[in-house]
């Protein structure tokens, strides 16, 4: 090293170095900016920082999700990430997206107040290490923003049933959008922000085409668990628990065994292990495990039942099964929302495939209708009348039969081989059915249901007349318990 390099190390001070450290690394951003958050032992944010740059940079994947317990930096990392990528490029877009209205512009200020931080003394600011990103002068809205020297709007920060309208990104970030148990138990609301995320919020993704969720995991069916499942090897997950299996706590200093210990007589179990541990509360609260599988389908009666759909939003669910041995074995099955002209084909078709030897189509909500019409589609359509159909009118308890029966359908329903790829919509409903809380949909295990108590003979058979039914010429039985 000659003269003339040595003093130009000796001019750069270590505030220089910081401000290059931080241009080049989100860690070291994240560090300096935050010395008191963001500290040398907190082992975790390092590597959080340091696999969200490697997704920004590096990987060709668009989908990261980050699962970390609550108080441990997962919003001001995202606020962090936001300003560093504006650092970085300038020209890049980002689109922010929080539970509600208010924490959209809560976040939206505190990286805009970032960006617009003044160098004061000796500490280390945004523009100290991107001077040339600003926000643009007159365009500092409290969620929509421009960086000077662009034409486009440069940041949006929205929620669920926010506007989106009219902006594209390079960047999605989303902090936390499920903030309660109430939310992680409802189906219909993790629905909800689930149609948002695809059908509002990727369509503005464009460029980049990167997005990163960092969120509280819930439930397998909340954001991050249909991410994964949607977008598979297109995803990235990180998770972090705030004690391992082996006792290592992540972070003593934010959360110490005693503060544990605490919540843990506090809180409900399965919110505890959603919130820290990253176990979504579903696997805890559903009524299914795993399922077993045949290979070889034994020797035995196929028959089949029917549960026609209830409202405009429910499935039509009907199983072909074998009987051997006073055990199930599921062989096909139709399970969909279409209407009844195209079900009631289904079914026939279903039923014939299957060598049905007897059918059971549940009466309530126009199942005795469809009951005639399916057995007319086999007269006419397929010319045979050898499938026994049958009626039936179920005046119990829908749930309380469910759950009653959830322990016999969980031993003694065997389901054929691949059946999540097989029938993925039946699949899902019956695993993320819960023991407790509100099931939009209950069409499958309530079939799984009628399943058991045919076989179990929880119902006996009696005759009815044809006055009964409505429909002419010949008796057939009905199940007058269970059914």
């Amino acid at each position: 090293m000659d003269e003339h390099d040595k003093q130009i190390l000796d001019q750069i001070t270590d505030r220089d170095l910081d401000c290059a450290l931080a241009h080049n690394s989100l860690w070291e951003f994240c560090r300096i900016l935050h010395p008191n958050f963001y500290k040398e032992d907190r082992e975790y944010l390092r590597d959080m920082a340091d696999r969200i740059e490697d997704f920004v940079e590096h990987s060709p994947k668009h989908f990261l999700v980050i699962n970390a317990p609550p108080r441990f930096g997962k919003s001001l990392t995202a606020q962090d990430t936001t300003a560093w990528l504006f650092g970085r490029d300038p020209s890049t877009r980002v689109m922010t997206a929080s539970y509600n209205e208010r924490l959209a512009s809560m976040f939206s200020r505190s990286v805009r107040n970032m960006i617009q931080t003044e160098s004061i003394g000796e500490r280390v600011v945004f523009s100290d290490i991107f001077p040339n990103t600003a926000v643009k002068y007159g365009e500092a809205a409290a969620q929509m923003w421009t960086i000077d020297g662009q034409t486009q709007v440069s940041y949006l920060a929205t929620s669920p049933g926010g506007t989106a309208t009219g902006f594209g990104c390079d960047y999605l970030i989303c902090d936390d959008l499920v903030r309660s148990a109430e939310e992680a138990y409802n189906e219909n609301s993790l629905d909800d922000t689930w149609s948002w995320f695809t059908n509002t919020m990727l369509s503005r993704l464009e460029g980049k085409r990167k997005a990163i969720i960092i969120m509280t995991r819930w439930g397998e069916r909340d954001l991050a668990g249909r991410i994964l499942g949607a977008f598979g090897d297109d995803a990235e997950q990180i998770t972090y628990k705030v004690q391992s299996e082996d006792g290592k706590l992540l972070c003593e200093s934010i959360l110490s065994a005693k503060d544990i210990a605490f919540l843990k007589q506090e809180m409900n179990v399965d919110i505890f292990e959603a919130n820290y541990n990253q176990h979504p509360i579903d696997v805890g609260g559903r009524l299914y495990e795993a399922f077993k599988e045949w290979d070889d389908l034994p020797e035995g009666e196929a028959k089949n039942y029917t549960d026609t759909a209830d409202t405009g939003s429910d499935f039509l669910c009907s199983i072909n099964y074998t009987v051997y041995q006073d055990e199930a074995y599921i062989t096909n099955l139709v399970f969909t929302d279409e209407p009844m002209e195209r079900t009631e084909t289904a079914v026939a078709e279903l039923l014939l495939t299957g060598n049905v030897s007897k059918a059971v189509v549940e009466s309530n909500n126009g199942g005795r209708g469809f009951a005639r019409n399916v057995e007319r589609l086999l007269k006419e359509k397929f010319n045979t009348n050898r499938i026994s159909i049958t009626s039936q009118t179920q005046t119990h308890n829908k749930e309380s039969r469910i759950l009653a029966s959830s322990s016999w359908v969980q031993n003694h329903v065997y389901m054929p081989k691949g059946w999540k790829n097989r029938f993925p919509e039946f699949y899902k409903q019956v695993m993320s059915y819960q023991r407790k809380g509100k099931n939009a949909h209950d069409d499958s295990v309530d079939v799984l249901a009628a399943i058991y108590e045919s076989i179990t003979a929880r119902g006996k058979p009696r005759v009815i007349t044809e006055a009964e039914l409505g429909f002419g010429g010949r008796q057939r039985e009905i199940f007058s318990n269970g059914f």
